[in-house]
């Protein structure tokens, strides 16, 4: 049985440097559906960015900015890209090459089909 977000994973992960796309908890952290190449640890990914996309919501908040809609991590070696709805957040891990330009637009709209 697939998940209702499998092609929204799918989809995601056909982006060039592209290495792991996720649907996850964004109370628990928790993987709802991925698609992960080899060597992506999927479980640390999913916890410590919906932590850091929770924080992004209340800081956002705090400031009356009001909702966040894309968060990303820039890293020496790679990046990470999120985009939730109120229960679900999709992750995303990447290579520094990414066109995050086009990546931001899928996952904004993706995140449209979130609860």
């Amino acid at each position: 049985m697939t998940s209702p977000f499998a092609h929204v994973t799918e989809s995601l992960i056909r982006h060039r440097g592209v290495l792991g796309a996720m649907v996850v908890g964004l109370d628990d952290g928790l993987i709802v559906d991925s698609t992960l190449q080899i060597g992506v640890n999927g479980n640390a990914f999913a916890a410590l960015t919906a932590s850091l996309y929770r924080k992004a919501r209340r800081s956002a908040k705090a400031a009356g900015f009001g909702a966040t809609t894309f968060l990303e991590l820039a890293a020496e070696q790679g990046r990470v890209c999120t985009a939730g709805g109120r229960e679900l957040v999709l992750v995303v891990v990447c290579e520094s090459r990414v066109n995050v330009g086009l990546l931001r637009v899928e996952l904004l709209r993706a995140a449209e089909q979130l609860p």
